[in-house]
Order: structure tokens, then sequence, then C-alpha cells
């Protein structure tokens, strides 16, 4: 994230945020300030190699289905755009169509950068664990996953682990080794 958040109340974010000029920017609003997320080449190929493997289980066992890194929900009254995330059909049966999404998912993804405040990313994750979504958390760094289930402890994965779906997806499951390439 960028290191300039701007206080704003909910609705100028909104407004703000669905300029035609604005469309294109991953933009967030978290109590109350809004930052632009950026990105780069190493985080965009974890998140495509993550997300891929999911958009495949998802679709072919017709689960629901997945949004990419410009997919934005509305989480306890704050707007976020997870580098993914999957939305089961008991939740929403097709994609809203909205530029925050008020139903939340049921796991995210998120990718570190290099530009992510390690105290942000806590207070994302907090944000997202206490409405009851799951998290995967990548360090393409690291080339490690943590595994945040609600109400229960964190799981942290090496690249020599395999991930699996837990109860949010059961049957999945990824070689990390898939993730994080050589």
């Amino acid at each position: 994230m960028i290191a300039r958040p701007q206080a704003m109340t909910a609705e100028a974010f909104d407004a703000f945020a669905l300029l035609p000029e604005n469309r294109e920017r991953r933009l967030e609003w978290i109590d109350g300030e809004m930052t632009e997320l950026v990105s780069n080449d190493t985080l965009s190929n974890v998140t495509s190699r993550l997300m891929a493997r999911l958009e495949v289980y998802v679709t072919d066992h017709d689960l629901g289905y997945t949004t990419g890194p410009d997919g934005g929900y509305i989480i306890q009254g704050n707007r976020l755009i997870p580098d993914g995330a999957f939305m089961p059909k008991a939740h929403l049966a097709k994609p809203s169509g909205l530029a925050y999404n008020p139903v939340a998912p049921a796991l995210v993804v998120e990718v570190l950068s290099p530009t992510d405040h390690p105290e942000e990313v806590q207070a994302k994750v907090g944000l997202y664990l206490d409405a009851g979504i799951g998290v995967w958390l990548a360090d393409p760094e690291a080339r490690s996953l943590t595994v945040y289930t609600p109400g229960q402890g964190a799981r942290l994965l090496r690249r020599e682990d395999t991930l699996d779906g837990g109860d949010i997806l059961p049957g999945f499951t990824l070689p990390l080794s898939k993730v994080f390439a050589e």
C-alpha cells in the first residue's frame, strides 16, 4: 500500500472511487482512510498462480465463483480489495456487478508486497477474521503462506508444504512449490 492515506467519509470515498478516472485504480478505505494499492510482477505472479488453481477447483466443483485483484468488498463498513477471493454460492450465486460487493466472501487471498506495512496487514487480516472470512496470506519473499481460519490459530506453510482448503474448500489441495517458483 502507498504510505499516503487520506482521511474521508465512506460516502466521499465511494463517490471518489467511482469517478471514471479512478475506476482502474485499486483503492481501499479502512477506518476512515483511503489508500491505493500497488503491485509488482512477483506479487502478481504469485496471485495468478494461486487464483488460477483456486478458480479451476471452484468452477470444476460448481462451488460459486472467484474474484481477482480488482474485486472489492465491504467488510465491516470498510472497502477492501483482496488480491483474490472465493464467494460460495450459499453467500451469493453470481457476481454483484458492484465496485464493492456488500456480501462478504468466505475466503480472501492476500499477497504481500514490498510496500506493505506489517501492522497494516495484520489489521486487515483481523478485519477479515472478525467478519468470519478465512485468509490465505502469501509472502513471495519468504516463499510461505499463512492460513488464517476464524476461531483458530494461524498455520504457517512453507514452499515444500501442501495447502488444503480446510472447511471452506474441502478437497482442495495445492503444493506450494507450484505457487512459489524457484
